[in-house]
């Protein structure tokens, strides 16, 4: 994805009334990053930093997912990171269905943007969005393909705040993926013909499969 598609998504997005979240929105959380990187991040919404900011991950899960990306050589800049809402939900509940569905075209157009070679979606509701019927007790640290997209799922980084042991999980799934970024390449997405620019829907992959 170019620089310039990059900031159009992020117009519509600030221009988004889609959905009641836009009414108590202070800024749009677009997600930002390395627009052609191998490596992306999808977490659930942002929460009061990130609305307040206008950038995903900038509280206190924010500083351990920087420190968590160290730990693989790795930094804010060589990935990309975003929700799957882009708007914060009042008082951090959990994003609706409607609202997903809302949201939808705009992350359906940053994965087609990116081809990332590898998706970690960040905590359940992120893996949910390709994995519906998985959990992430179990889902977590293993490789599944959804569709067009491999996807690596990790609990969020909130989790790892919480519980030391949550931490431990997160830090060894982490580990994992410079070895699975290795192998993996960007996919080869059919040709939509679109000429609009306008954001497009994503088929979303229906059985876990482990590989």
């Amino acid at each position: 994805m170019q620089f310039e598609a990059q900031r159009a998504i992020e117009e519509r997005v600030a221009a988004c009334t889609r959905c009641r979240l836009s009414s108590g929105r202070t800024m749009t959380v677009p997600g930002d990053g390395n627009p052609n990187a191998e490596l992306m991040f999808i977490g659930e919404g942002p929460g009061a930093n990130e609305d307040r900011q206008g950038h995903p991950f900038v509280g206190q899960a924010g500083k351990l997912l920087d420190r968590l990306l160290d730990e693989i050589n790795l930094a804010r800049n060589d990935v990309f990171v975003t929700n799957v809402i882009k708007c914060r939900p009042p008082n951090n509940r959990d994003p609706e269905s409607d609202e997903i569905a809302a949201c939808e075209p705009y992350l359906a157009e940053q994965l087609r943007g990116i081809r990332p070679k590898l998706i970690v979606p960040l905590g359940r509701f992120a893996m949910n969005y390709f994995l519906p019927r998985a959990t992430i007790g179990r889902a977590h640290g293993q490789v599944a393909q959804s569709g067009d997209w491999l996807i690596f799922p990790v609990y969020h980084p909130a989790a790892g705040l919480r519980q030391t042991r949550m931490l431990n999980v997160l830090r060894e799934d982490f580990q994992r993926i410079p070895e699975i970024l290795a192998t993996a390449e960007r996919p080869v997405l059919p040709d939509l013909g679109e000429e609009s620019g306008e954001a497009v829907e994503d088929p979303q992959g229906q059985q876990l499969s482990l590989l």
